[in-house]
């Protein structure tokens, strides 16, 4: 099965770029400057902010559907990011470096499986949780804070 890891789009967020520390308040959003590296993973770079770098924290609704599994959580944007495209069945530094929790969803947004992984296996865990072929995207989420990660859409063999 092929897959795609998509990153969060800028324009989401890049009204909250260079806004003031009151507008970010308003936004239920703030600025914190990253003091480890490893330790604040950018959603639309999909990278690790370096030590100094000013991200933007705020709480980003991940599955807006009509559904139980409706979820949110708070996420790491670098302030300025650029949203990151990935090739096919890639998966992103950001990711390999984590231990995650996958989601697996189907078409009406029920979660119908779920796994833990080392980012470095996560290859593998993809192709374990689409042998239902009812699947229909992955969410991934670090694991220990729970804060949402990325998309993963499932592709044709063809694709």
């Amino acid at each position: 099965m092929n897959f795609q890891i998509s990153a969060l789009s800028e324009d989401q967020f890049s009204h909250l770029y260079g806004a003031t520390k009151e507008q970010l308040r308003q936004a239920g959003a703030k600025r914190v400057i990253a003091d480890t590296d490893p330790g604040f993973p950018c959603r639309v770079s999909m990278r690790d902010a370096k030590i100094g770098e000013a991200l933007i924290l705020l709480n980003y609704t991940h599955l807006n559907q009509d559904t139980p599994y409706c979820a949110s959580h708070a996420i790491f944007i670098i302030e300025g990011a650029k949203e990151r495209t990935f090739p096919q069945n890639t998966v992103p530094d950001v990711l390999r470096s984590r231990l995650l929790s996958l989601r697996a969803f189907n078409e009406n947004y029920d979660m119908i499986a779920a796994d833990v992984c080392a980012g470095s296996d996560l290859e593998q865990a993809i192709t374990k949780l689409t042998t239902d072929p009812s699947v229909s995207f992955l969410h991934v989420h670090n694991a220990a804070p729970g804060c949402y990660a990325a998309r993963i859409d499932l592709l044709d063999e063809d694709a």
